[in-house]
């Protein structure tokens, strides 16, 4: 993670936010108080987190996902055609 201070990243905010869009590169701002420091992320990843959060957050969904990697680690995983494709389904929605 890239550190910049405050007046560095004011005076490069459009290359700092293009660099954390492009490059998924979080940005380090910083301050002389470091309890006034910020992370500035992109979407993408923000997104994640948030749903990364909820899913931890809920013992039913995270241990169904923690089921669901040792079944697939083990190999008990069966594979299936698809019942239909994103053009039908759109159709009908």
């Amino acid at each position: 993670m890239e550190a910049v201070n405050y007046s560095t990243f004011r005076a490069n905010l459009r290359t700092y936010l293009d660099k954390t869009r492009d490059d998924a590169e979080p940005i380090l701002v910083t301050s002389n108080d470091p309890d006034s420091n910020v992370v500035v992320i992109n979407i993408r990843d923000y997104e994640n987190l948030v749903e990364n959060d909820y899913v931890k957050s809920n013992t039913y969904l995270y241990e169904k996902l923690l089921r669901g990697r040792e079944e697939a680690r083990a190999g008990r995983v069966e594979t299936h055609e698809l019942v239909e494709d994103d053009a039908q389904f759109l159709a009908r929605s």
